[in-house]
């Protein structure tokens, strides 16, 4: 029976979790848009038979488990069987001889490849023994290390401070203003930014899964991930996102209709147009294709691996200054996730709640973060605002030294206001609803003059934050200005340092 399962393996193929159609005999299994398996790799390493009955289990799991998942299976059977040469393979002295070689950090590998030779054993094919059986049951393997970037505040992997955080959504709002950045990209990293979610769920978005719920309330239809044993888009969760996020994202959608239109050279029929992907693939798509057929299934969603690099782009172009390192802050997928984890934490959420922000399916990983969790700055004084502020640069505008060198400097409308006195000038000619001067300083067209009163507005913000704290209690709340006072105190410093080189001079 095993012999003629082998036998029709040779001549079938199948469909991944994600419909995709995979040649068995193919070198290289391609399970979705993302991931390809180079099961070719093993040819060499395994006996004929061995190589069949491999493929055999790996397919097993590719019809039902996540490609990434799949992937990374065969990745750690690979690392495995290829040091494991000198022995047979899935055999009591191979098995003992690669465990031998890992550590605390490392142990899960053999985790993955035990589910696998458990599966092999499961389904009735030669090659693994009851004693390879019995050893793997005895053995209390450790799973993959959890929370350390959260734990410790990585300030290159961990969380993303609330300054850090503010200085990344006002500078994507500026990069597009400015036209540095795509309305694409700035559309990937404030969803990333503002929701937490993961890569492979934003990359799977559609039209359609943005939901206007009521009259200023708005949702998003995320596809869940990681979700074992369900297909592609099965199931979903909501999102609740702020209107400056809807609106961007509307937008992007009518761009995104109008390069389908472009390309496909005739309008997209209103019944597809919910189905287009949010970020397309717009490689392949022309008038010849059927556009209804390419639509069912991901073939024409963008790959994980763009909205990864987008992020990457978006960090070096922008630059944003973390105040804890005095560098660029990394930009990743991952660290918008745990910032939005440990904010939660902060707030005083439980694991069920920050498991289901996160759209985690049980509670094992938000454990980390309400487990020693860090210390945040309780309190910033004008001292540690002054300290602290060359760090952040939070402050993106030009020095003058009086109003005559200023941009616009000759229209007393382009003057920014304390209420008492002047502070400096606004070099932008197209209208602004900000409020001056608050806002200003964090702007890349506020001008503020050398003799401005900037010491006043700096600790008016500071008596401000202790205001609020005393009143709610919220640290959340009572820091919401803290990159602005940041800003403030770095243009407090540079006045200073202008008038002892003018004084000079």
């Amino acid at each position: 029976m095993i012999n003629n399962a082998l036998h029709s393996a040779k001549n079938d193929s199948f469909y991944s979790r994600d419909n995709y159609q995979v040649d068995f005999q193919g070198p290289r299994w391609v399970l979705s848009k993302d991931v390809t398996v180079p099961v070719v790799m093993l040819e060499s390493v395994l006996s004929e038979k061995g190589f069949e009955i491999f493929k055999r289990v790996l397919s097993y799991f590719a019809k039902s488990h996540s490609p990434s998942h799949v992937l990374n299976m065969f990745n750690r059977c690979s690392a495995y069987l290829q040091m494991a040469t000198n022995e047979k393979p899935f055999s009591v002295p191979s098995l003992i001889s690669y465990y031998s070689t890992l550590n605390s950090k490392t142990q899960w590998y053999m985790g993955v490849i035990r589910t696998f030779i458990r599966q092999w054993h499961r389904l009735g094919y030669e090659g693994v023994s009851d004693d390879v059986i019995r050893l793997l049951d005895k053995w209390v393997i450790k799973g993959n290390e959890k929370g350390f970037a959260v734990q410790t505040m990585c300030p290159d992997k961990g969380p993303l401070t609330d300054i850090e955080m503010g200085g990344v959504v006002s500078a994507c709002i500026e990069g597009l203003t400015s036209e540095r950045l795509t309305l694409e990209e700035v559309s990937c990293a404030l969803l990333f930014a503002m929701t937490g979610r993961r890569p492979i769920q934003i990359a799977a978005l559609r039209i359609k899964d943005l939901r206007e719920v009521s009259a200023g309330q708005y949702r998003i239809n995320f596809p869940r991930a990681k979700q074992r044993g369900q297909g592609w888009r099965s199931e979903f969760n909501q999102f609740a996102i702020v209107e400056d996020l809807w609106l961007v994202l509307r937008r992007l959608a009518s761009e995104v209709e109008l390069g389908f239109e472009h390309r496909l050279g005739v309008k997209v029929p209103e019944r597809l147009i919910g189905e287009l992907p949010l970020f397309p693939a717009f490689r392949g798509v022309s008038p010849e294709i059927d556009l209804e057929e390419m639509l069912d299934g991901d073939y024409l969603h963008a790959p994980t691996e763009k909205l990864k690099s987008i992020m990457i782009r978006i960090g070096g172009i922008l630059e944003v200054i973390s105040e804890r390192t005095g560098a660029p802050v990394a930009l990743n997928a991952n660290r918008f996730r745990y910032t939005l984890g440990t904010n939660l934490a902060r707030e005083g959420k439980g694991v069920y709640v920050i498991a289901e922000a996160l759209d985690h399916s049980d509670i094992q990983n938000a454990g980390v973060y309400v487990k020693n969790l860090p210390d945040i700055v309780e309190r910033i004084d004008k001292a540690v605002a002054l300290q602290l502020a060359p760090y952040a640069q939070a402050f993106r505008g030009v020095i003058v030294r009086s109003e005559t060198e200023a941009q616009r400097g000759e229209d007393p409308a382009s003057r920014i206001s304390t209420g008492r006195d002047n502070v400096g000038t606004c070099g932008s000619y197209g209208f602004c609803g900000a409020l001056a001067p608050i806002a200003c300083y964090t702007c890349t067209h506020f001008q503020p003059w050398i003799d401005g009163p900037h010491e006043e507005v700096l600790e008016g913000l500071i008596l401000e934050r202790d205001r609020f704290r005393a009143i709610s209690g919220d640290m959340k709340i009572a820091s919401a200005n803290d990159r602005l006072i940041l800003a403030v105190s770095d243009v407090v410093i540079r006045c200073k340092s202008a008038r002892e080189k003018k004084s000079r001079g």
